[in-house]
This record gives structure tokens, sequence and C-alpha cells, in this order.
């Protein structure tokens, strides 16, 4: 009988000992939540950051078209203007007087340091 109840005493504690795990699962419902949560989360950035990748790209190719029309207005001013330059030095009044403004302006001038002979 003795055997009987010492084995009934260690089923119990062996049961007891596996009943204890069971009280760790609502331990991990707030952990499973908050993974899912972040990942929801990082999954949310990640796409509103490569939307805003893509609209940056978007613009800046647009600006490029713009920034190329600059370049090329600018280099046709740079040479009206050194056709002005040597005009001047080869003695045009209304040339020299436009040199004139335009270093008043703060303009350089290029072919004005050079003038012909």
């Amino acid at each position: 009988m003795e055997n009987e109840l010492e084995s009934q005493e260690r089923r119990r504690e062996h049961e007891t000992a596996r009943s204890a795990p069971a009280e760790s699962p609502p331990l991990r419902l707030p952990l499973a939540l908050t993974m899912v949560a972040l990942l929801i989360w990082f999954g949310f950035q990640t796409v509103d950051l490569a939307i805003d990748r893509r609209n940056l790209t978007s613009l800046k190719s647009n600006y490029d078209a713009a920034t190329q029309e600059a370049e090329k207005i600018r280099t046709q001013v740079e040479t009206l203007i050194g056709k002005t330059a040597e005009l001047a030095s080869k003695g045009n009044p209304n040339a020299k007087a436009a040199v004139e403004e335009l270093q008043k302006r703060g303009i350089p001038i290029q072919s004005a340091a050079a003038p012909s002979k």
C-alpha cells in the first residue's frame, strides 16, 4: 500500500511539474502580439520609404531636364558675352557700353581681358 501511495505521490508531483509550463503560454501571447505589431510597423515603414524614394527619383529626373536646358542656355550666353567683348576690343562703341554695364553688374568677361591686336 505504501508503494501505491508513494507512486501516486510521484505521479502527482510529475503532473504538477508538467502543469507548471502550462502557465507560461499567457506570457507568449503578448510577446507574439508585440512581434506581429513590430513586423507590421517595419513593413509599413519599408513600403513608405520605397514610395518616397520613387517619388524623389521621379522629381530628380524632372529637374535633370531643366538643368540640362539651363546649361545649354548658359553656354549660349557665355558665347554671346565673349563675342560682345571681342567686338568691344575691336572698337565697337555699343559693345563697349554693353561690356562696361556687364562689368558693373559683376558678370565676368573672359575675352575682355585678352584684347586682340
